[in-house]
């Protein structure tokens, strides 16, 4: 099992959305990245050539939930997946452009 820690930018991310998008995140994150963060699914993917401003190891991985992304990456060897943000991604625009 993996535990989840939050980067101070991916908490003020979640606290700034409304109560509503807030829970249906945290519980996605919690249902979708303890158990198995870095197998890929139709929700989670890793974005390898992704030009990021975190400092983390590579890959940054993608979850979507909704209209929202978000953006963590795993260490494998401490089972522990770090949150880095969570993004609004509009229609039309692509993932580089919401970063």
């Amino acid at each position: 099992m993996y535990a989840i820690c939050y980067d101070t930018d991916a908490a003020n991310d979640i606290r700034r959305l409304e109560a509503y998008y807030q829970r249906r995140i945290l519980a996605e994150i919690k249902t979708q990245l303890t158990m198995t963060p870095t197998v890929r699914t139709k929700r989670r993917k890793p974005l390898p050539n992704l030009s990021h401003p975190w400092e983390a190891v590579p890959p940054i991985w993608e979850l979507r939930v909704g209209d929202y992304r978000v953006f963590y990456d795993v260490s494998e060897t401490d089972h522990i997946v770090r949150v880095l943000a969570v993004r609004h991604k509009p229609p039309g625009k692509r993932t580089e452009e919401i970063v």
